[in-house]
């Protein structure tokens, strides 16, 4: 059963997964949408690609696009294939085509291919969603930070943006749409996630920046800064501890979920909603600040 808002107030059960972690696993389970969301096609017609869009955000903006009437392509890592073939499954329910990618973000080449799988999966691109990250909170100083895990973190949060959207702009036209995941840790970074906000606060900047590159071809580029969204990556990557009040610092009191951030993804890749919006970064963070 998926948590409720008045469940994310009281904080969460001590629970921990190794990365990238499980829906099925969560307690409680996130709320993707999946009874909730009502599209009205404001994406009928439209093909788009999401990164990471097996679950969490990835899921609900997958799920959500799906509504709104476009066909979705989504990347997911292989010990994700659980969490893939139930976002395929709700994909599938809307009549909407479904292309579910297995890939490692972190490799040029395999960022190259997902694109070429997409367009041919889908027959072409419209709108194109950056979502996929990963986040390692620690205790200890920089010091801390060993090589391959900042690694990890700078190929997945950044690199990958920038070759799939290199591989995906030829595809792209005019009105066409890039939406990039940012985070409120681009804005109040946390100390144990300092690689992590770093990556983000660089997000911000190269979303402003693509914006006025490919303006004049008439390709928007927006990002989403969310707050605290209770998603696979928490129980993964946080310690338990801090889990038992996670989210509760924001002014609403309470973590999201990630059917909270779905309508902003929706919303910036709307023609008729946001055809003028272009080099913006939508907060969706519970109330803290973006700016």
């Amino acid at each position: 059963m998926n948590s409720t808002a008045s469940e994310l107030s009281e904080g969460f059960p001590p629970q921990q997964q190794k990365p990238p972690g499980l829906t099925k696993d969560m307690r409680p389970v996130p709320d993707h949408g999946e009874k909730s969301y009502r599209g009205s096609g404001k994406l009928k017609g439209r093909r788009a690609l999401i990164t990471g869009g097996d679950s969490g955000i990835g899921r609900a903006v997958a799920l959500a696009y799906a509504r709104e009437g476009a066909d979705v392509a989504f990347t997911y890592m292989p010990q994700e294939k659980d969490d893939a073939s139930m976002t395929c499954a709700l994909l599938e329910a809307t009549k909407r085509k479904a292309v579910p990618i297995e890939a490692d973000l972190r490799d040029r080449d395999t960022c190259d291919d997902v694109v070429r799988q997409a367009v041919e999966g889908l027959g072409g691109l419209d709108i194109l969603v950056n979502n996929a990250g990963f986040q390692m909170a620690r205790e200890e100083g920089i010091q801390e930070i060993t090589d391959e895990r900042m690694d990890r973190v700078f190929r997945t949060n950044l690199y990958a943006l920038f070759w799939i959207t290199r591989a995906a702009v030829r595809h792209l036209g005019r009105g066409s749409v890039i939406i990039n995941n940012s985070s409120i840790q681009a804005y109040e970074p946390s100390t144990t996630l300092l690689d992590y906000a770093a990556t983000k606060a660089a997000i911000n900047n190269v979303t402003v920046n693509l914006a006025g590159e490919l303006g004049p071809k008439g390709i928007r580029v927006n990002a989403v800064a969310p707050g605290p969204i209770w998603t696979p990556l928490q129980p993964a990557t946080q310690p338990v501890e801090k889990l038992e009040k996670f989210g509760q610092d924001t002014p609403l009191g309470r973590a999201g979920q990630p059917a909270e951030v779905a309508p902003a993804f929706v919303f910036l890749a709307s023609e008729s909603d946001a055809s003028y919006v272009s080099g913006t970064v939508l907060g969706v963070t519970g109330g803290k600040p973006v700016f």
